[in-house]
């Protein structure tokens, strides 16, 4: 291997030159220490104000809407198909055996006849059943037991409301002395149509009302925030006054219209 010429070897910097070198580097390293305070100083700022952002005015920020509630009715009408009689017989005995055996025969009589009509035993039932003592006062001021009173009263459906009137006769003629009707009530056997009916005209005033308030408040109605449907009511019914037993063999009635009521309460934004 060829030694190399001293000549050949790269000159060593003077003092003077790494004194310069190392003047550079130092001035170099404080002007990037400089830049890179101003830069996190600038971003300071921001990052201080992100935790607790500043609301923007009230002046931009977009009113809440109001709300309006308002409570609708619905009313709806029809003609009744089904007719309810209340029919009861009753019997009054010496002893509690024969005022039942009495009542008995007079609740047969009853249901016979029924059947006769074309009513169902599905549509004949049973409300009530009694047996109870009477009671004479004497002449000393005592209560004494002188005989039983037995009774029945039966709900009667007649779906062919036209026959009311029959049936009715029938009844009073089957049972006699010992019958009564107390009354009847017309209906309606399937009242889901004109609930809905109801319900509808109930949704369509709660809507109208809050319009006209929205309007009077000089502001627009907005989006529907809840609906509330109140207890469907049916205006009771007029019974017919009870028939005696020689009522004849129909009863002339008025079934009328049956009404069924819906109430809603409703709430709207006003915009």
């Amino acid at each position: 291997m060829t030694p190399r010429h001293p000549h050949d070897l790269p000159a060593r910097p003077t003092a003077a030159a790494r004194a310069t070198l190392l003047a550079g580097t130092i001035r170099a390293l404080a002007v990037g220490a400089a830049l890179g305070g101003v830069l996190f100083g600038a971003a300071a700022p921001a990052t201080a104000a992100a935790p607790g952002a500043v609301a923007p005015p009230a002046a931009v920020r977009a009113a809440e809407p109001g709300t309006v509630t308002v409570t609708g009715s619905g009313r709806a009408a029809a003609a009744p198909d089904l007719a309810v009689i209340s029919v009861a017989v009753e019997a009054g005995r010496k002893t509690a055996k024969e005022a039942m055996g009495a009542q008995n025969t007079a609740s047969k009589a009853l249901v016979a006849a029924l059947h006769a009509q074309g009513v169902a035993d599905r549509d004949i039932r049973t409300e009530n059943l009694s047996l109870t003592p009477v009671y004479t006062q004497t002449a000393g001021g005592e209560s004494k037991v002188t005989g039983y009173q037995a009774g029945q009263i039966f709900s009667v459906k007649v779906r062919d409301i036209d026959r009311t009137g029959q049936v009715i006769g029938a009844a009073n003629d089957a049972t006699g002395d010992a019958g009564r009707v107390n009354g009847v009530v017309f209906d309606v056997s399937d009242p889901t149509a004109l609930r809905a009916t109801a319900r509808e005209a109930a949704h369509r005033d709660a809507h109208d009302k809050a319009a006209q308030h929205a309007e009077l408040s000089g502001r627009r109605l907005g989006r529907l925030v809840s609906l509330t449907e109140g207890e469907s009511v049916r205006p009771a019914q007029g019974a017919a006054p009870a028939a005696s037993a020689d009522g004849g063999a129909s009863v002339p009635l008025a079934p009328g219209e049956i009404e069924e009521h819906v109430t809603v309460t409703a709430v709207y934004e006003l915009l």
